[in-house]
């Protein structure tokens, strides 16, 4: 069983930049990949960036060069640097603990409650 709770969510204006966080309990955080997806109004949960155990990334084309994602296993956390953000950013961030094969993402029942991030003027 794994917890995580976000934070680090806002409102922004466009081209700005957010710092999310995801704290996980338990103590084999490090054996996980982790992900981030995002829920934006009246669409579809769509996974925007993850990150296996061992430090490598992907991440959705909408997002490629203006978002990092990154861990910290010592601290059970996983972090995502947003920026030049856009109002099509805007949407509840979750995080997600999972297992990556082959490079495909298979997200675990594990996920936090979601920060709202909101990119207007």
């Amino acid at each position: 069983q794994v917890q995580l709770v976000e934070s680090g969510g806002g409102l922004v204006q466009p081209g700005g930049s957010l710092r999310l966080s995801c704290a996980a309990s338990g103590n084999i955080f490090g054996a996980y990949a982790m992900g981030w997806y995002r829920l934006p109004p009246g669409k579809q949960r769509e996974l925007v960036a993850r990150i296996t155990s061992g430090g490598r990334t992907k991440y959705a084309d909408s997002v490629k060069g203006r978002f990092t994602i990154s861990r910290d296993n010592a601290k059970n956390t996983v972090y995502m640097q947003m920026n030049s953000l856009k109002p099509e950013d805007t949407a509840v961030y979750y995080c997600n603990a999972g297992q990556d094969r082959s490079g495909t993402y298979y997200p675990y029942p594990y996920w936090g409650q979601g920060t709202q991030v909101t990119v207007s003027s």
